[in-house]
C-alpha cells in the first residue's frame, strides 16, 4: 500500500494501520517500509546494554564478531550471524536531506533490517504492532519513545562504584578506608561491585568479608550513604556449585544441550532458566536478602542470560523481571548487559553502553576481532550517545567518570567527554579512591557531584555544557 508520512510517500506491507501520534501505527508479524530514497545510513540498534547502537553504512556488509564464543555476551546471536544489518526493535534509514524514517516495534521479541531500500520490521514468533514516523531525527526517536514503558523517579543518584579502580580485588577491610575517603564528597551511593560474593551462583560473602554484607551496609548507612550492591543472577559457569547441584536450572537449547552466555572471568558462562519458576523465586528471593542486608540500590549485571537466545527469549524476560521489580519494591534497580527495550517500565537506571575503562581503544579487540562492545571509553561514548532517546523512559547511565590520572591512560580532553555526557544524563558515576586523586582532582570531582551545570543539545553529536561546547562527532 502506499502512505504519506507529511511530505514523504512510501511503499509499505502491513496487515493494517492507524494513525499515531506523530506517525502511525501499524501491525503484522512482519511489515516492509520501502522508501523513495537511497538511504545514507541506517541506524542500527543492538540488542543488549553493551551492544551496538550507532549509524552504519547499509551499503556495507558488517564484519563478523570474533571470537563466535563471545557472541551471547556482545548482542542477539541472530544479529551478529545474518550478515546483514539487521537491529533489535528499532531502527531508521537516514535521507539524503538528514531527516529520518523511523520503524520501532511496540512489542515484545522484534528485529529490524536496514538496506538501502527497505526496512523490514520482524517479530521472532508473533505479530504485533510498530510505530512508523518520517521526520527531524531527534523528533521521531522522541515520538517512538513515547509509546514505550517507563520509569522515572526524581533525578539519577550520585554513585561510588568499587569496579573500575579494584575490579574483583576488593575486600573488608579495603572498601571500609576508601568509605572513609567517599564519605567527605557529595556521593548518594556507595555501591560495592563484582567481588564480594563466593562464586557467580553462590552468593554469600566470601573470606575477604568476615563480617558479613549486612556489616557493610550499616557502616555505610551511618556515613549517611545508601548502600549499593552488585549481582549476575542469571549466570553461572560450569564448575559452580550450583550448576551441579540444579542442572535442571540451567538453559537448554532443543537438543538439551546448555546454552552458552559468553565468556568471561578466563571461562565459558551458561544462563539459567529464567522460564522456570523456581529458578524465577531464587533470583527474586536474592532480591530479598539483599534488601534485608541493608542495601537499596542493586546493580543487576549480565541480564541478558535471563533472555538468550535473543529476541525469542524477550517474553521471558520481562516475566521474570516483574518478579524482581516486586520483590525489590522502591529500592533502586540499574540494569547493566540487559536487553534495552525488554527492560523499561522496570529498571530505574539502565546501562545504554560498553563499560568504559582508563582508555580510549582496545583496537586489537575492537578492529581485529570486530568486537564493538568491549571495555573502552569511545565503545561506551558511541551507543551511549545513540541512546540518549530514551532519557524520557529511564535514567540513562553513560557509566562512571575518571577525574584521575593515576592508573589511567585517557587524556584529559578525553575524559571531559565522559563528564560531560555525565552532566547531560544527570547520572554521575566514579570509581576513583579520593586517594587517588590530586588536589585539582579532588576538586573536580566535587564539583561534578554537587553542582547542576546547564547543559543543552545542539545537535546529534554537539552539546553546550555550561560555557563549553562539546562536539563528539570527530571522534566517533
Amino acid at each position: 500500500m502506499r502512505l504519506s508520512l507529511g511530505e514523504l510517500e512510501v511503499f509499505l506491507t502491513a496487515e493494517g494501520l492507524e494513525e499515531a501520534p506523530g506517525g502511525v501505527r501499524l501491525w503484522g508479524r512482519e511489515v516492509r517500509v520501502f522508501p523513495p530514497f537511497p538511504a545514507k545510513g541506517f541506524f542500527r540498534h543492538g540488542w543488549q546494554s553493551w551492544s551496538l547502537a550507532a549509524w552504519v553504512d547499509p551499503a556495507q556488509a558488517p564484519t563478523p564478531l570474533l571470537p563466535e564464543a563471545r557472541r551471547p555476551q556482545a548482542d542477539d546471536p541472530f544479529l551478529l550471524e545474518a550478515g546483514a544489518w539487521w537491529g533489535s526493535g528499532v531502527g531508521a534509514l537516514k535521507g539524503p536531506d538528514g531527516k529520518v524514517l523511523l520503524l520501532g516495534a511496540l512489542d515484545l521479541g522484534a528485529r529490524v533490517l536496514g538496506r538501502e531500500d527497505l526496512l523490514l520490521g520482524r517479530y521472532a514468533e508473533r505479530g504485533g504492532a510498530w510505530f512508523l514516523a518520517y521526520g527531524p531525527e531527534e523528533e521521531v526517536f522522541a515520538a517512538y519513545a513515547r509509546l514505550l514503558p517507563k520509569r522515572l523517579s526524581g533525578r539519577p543518584p550520585r554513585v561510588w562504584c568499587s569496579w573500575y579502580s579494584f575490579y574483583t580485588g576488593i575486600s573488608e577491610d579495603l572498601l571500609l578506608r576508601v568509605l572513609d575517603e567517599v564519605a567527605a564528597f557529595s556521593f548518594e551511593v556507595f555501591q560495592i561491585d563484582d567481588g564480594w560474593q563466593r562464586a557467580l551462583g553462590d552468593w554469600e560473602p566470601n573470606d575477604r568479608f568476615p563480617r558479613g554484607m549486612a556489616f557493610l551496609a550499616e557502616r555505610i548507612r551511618e556515613r549517611g550513604l545508601r548502600a549499593g550492591l552488585w549481582f549476575a543472577p542469571f549466570l553461572v559457569p560450569a564448575d559452580s556449585p550450583l550448576f551441579q547441584k540444579r542442572p535442571d536450572w540451567v538453559l537448554r537449547d532443543e537438543e538439551g544441550r546448555p546454552v552458552r552466555a559468553g565468556f568471561n572471568w578466563g571461562r565459558p558462562l551458561y544462563a539459567l532458566d529464567a522460564g522456570n519458576e523456581e529458578v524465577v523465586e531464587w533470583a527474586a528471593d536474592l532480591v530479598r536478602k539483599a534488601l534485608a542486608w541493608g542495601y537499596d540500590y542493586l546493580k543487576l549485571d549480565f541480564l541478558y542470560a535471563a533472555a538468550l537466545p535473543g529476541a525469542e527469549g524477550e517474553a521471558r524476560y520481562r516475566k521474570a523481571m516483574a518478579r524482581l521489580r516486586e520483590a525489590a519494591g522502591e529500592a533502586y534497580l540499574l540494569f547493566c548487559g540487559a536487553p534495552v527495550l525488554a527492560s523499561l517500565g522496570f529498571a530505574d537506571g539502565l546501562r545504554v553502553g560498553p563499560d568504559v575503562a582508563p582508555y580510549w581503544d582496545n583496537e586489537e579487540r575492537s578492529f581485529w576481532l570486530a568486537d564493538p562492545t568491549g571495555p573502552g571509553l569511545r565503545n561506551a561514548l558511541r551507543s551511549t550517545l545513540h541512546r540518549l532517546w530514551l532519557m524520557e523512559n529511564v535514567h540513562v547511565d553513560p557509566d562512571v567518570v575518571y577525574f584521575r590520572t593515576r592508573f589511567n591512560l585517557l587524556s584529559p580532553e578525553e575524559m571531559r567527554l565522559q563528564e560531560a555526557l555525565a552532566h547531560f544524563t544527570g547520572f554521575k558515576a566514579t570509581s576513583d579512591p579520593p586517594s587517588w586523586l590530586l588536589p585539582e582532582e579532588k576538586g573536580r570531582l566535587e564539583a561534578f557531584l554537587a553542582r547542576e551545570v546547564p547543559v543543552r543539545r545542539l545537535g546529534p553529536y554537539r552539546f553546550r555544557v555550561g560555557e563549553e561546547e562539546v562536539d563528539y562527532a570527530p571522534l566517533l
